[in-house]
């Protein structure tokens, strides 16, 4: 019936696969989950969920599956591995990406989805672990319009805002567009602040009056949240696809090798944007 929940899957409730894994279950879906970590599997049981321990466990108790995992290799052993989705999922299924992973990538797995009669949906998701927790993240979709329209339900149990970008792949470009951005200002607040820290100018008190000015952004907000983490992995995905353009995009380049050591700037040394210890 067109009222009926989809059954949902999720392969890979990390923090953010949680998280969204708890909103589903809120929201009245019923959830298969699995995760190579044992204590994370636990924590989807206990919040509702069924564990299981492979993704073509998830395929057949799913037509509606998201993946969570971390990078473009496991996206690709879960879709297409020995014990992967496409081994056991019925056709009309859908498998939601919402990993961050190369345009290109998406766009192979849709293909070889579509011999098997599954579509892709192209969904990586935005604004990090505080919003997958209040359920205001941002998905940045790809898709056949009517497979975007059947994940919007999905999608709106864990996320205010669903953009339509375009065709597989396009939700991916968005993303990495998005992260992009934020590791340049990011960066910059780290060169800026070590700059404003020389003077003996109140850092915090700096970074209100920023805030209300063309030197505000997201990193300056959420200064304290940054930890460049997943910013090398971002910025590769930049390059990958610079390097397929032909492009010579000398900023990009820099800001690469500058989230190097980023990590252990702000982890250990960061400017104090906020008055807080890092």
């Amino acid at each position: 019936m067109a009222n009926e929940k989809q059954r949902v899957g999720i392969v890979g409730v990390g923090r953010m696969g949680l998280a969204m894994l708890k909103h589903l279950v809120k929201h009245g879906y019923p959830v298969t989950a699995c995760d190579l970590d044992e204590q994370q599997l636990a924590r989807a049981r206990e919040a509702g969920a069924t564990a299981v321990k492979t993704p073509a466990e998830v395929a057949r108790a799913a037509d509606f599956v998201i993946i969570g995992v971390g990078y473009d290799d496991e996206v690709n052993e879960v879709v297409l591995g020995a014990h992967g989705l496409l081994t056991a999922l019925a056709r009309g299924s859908i498998i939601a990406v919402s990993s961050t992973a190369r345009p290109d990538t998406v766009k192979a797995l849709a293909a070889r989805a579509r011999t098997h009669g599954v579509d892709v949906l192209d969904a990586p998701i935005c604004r990090g672990r505080f919003a997958a927790d209040a359920g205001t993240l941002l998905a940045l979709v790809g898709g056949d319009p009517a497979v975007v329209e059947r994940g919007r339900a999905v999608y709106r149990c864990f996320c205010s805002d669903y953009a339509h970008l375009g065709e597989v792949g396009h939700g991916q470009v968005g993303k990495t567009m998005n992260n992009l951005l934020l590791w340049i200002n990011a960066v910059g607040l780290l060169e800026a602040g070590r700059l404003a820290e020389t003077t003996g100018i109140d850092l915090a008190r700096l970074r209100e009056a920023l805030l209300m000015s063309s030197g505000a952004s997201d990193a300056l907000k959420e200064w304290d949240m940054i930890s460049f983490t997943w910013a090398l992995k971002d910025m590769q995905i930049v390059a990958d696809l610079t390097d397929k353009a032909g492009l010579s995009l000398p900023i990009t380049g820099a800001i690469k090798e500058l989230v190097k050591d980023a990590r252990r700037i702000k982890a250990t040394n960061a400017p104090k944007w906020t008055g807080k210890p890092a």
